[in-house]
């Protein structure tokens, strides 16, 4: 059985970008969802066309939390009892 249109770019996406070659971070763009598009149905979509897709088929818009895999929680806590107070005050 072939899948409709919405099911195949849903099943695309839940592979990860890093499937269709973007290894360098794991989020999916407009841009790189309208490659994929591109590459499987030959056809171009500008970023607002993507989204409007993208938003028929009930995506929405995912923020990533921006944190560094390194952080450390304690330096950061020394830092703002510590620095922070120092900084403030001028």
């Amino acid at each position: 059985m072939k899948p409709t249109w919405r099911a195949w770019p849903a099943a695309e996406l839940e592979k990860g970008p890093a499937a269709h070659g973007w290894v360098e971070d794991q989020r999916w763009i407009l841009a790189r969802v309208a490659t994929v598009i591109a590459r499987r149905f030959h056809v171009r979509f500008s970023a607002a066309q993507t989204w409007r897709i993208l938003h028929q088929m009930g995506f929405t818009v995912q923020v990533p939390q921006r944190r560094a895999a390194e952080r450390d929680e304690d330096a950061v806590a020394t830092w703002r009892q510590e620095t922070w107070p120092r900084v403030e005050r001028r």
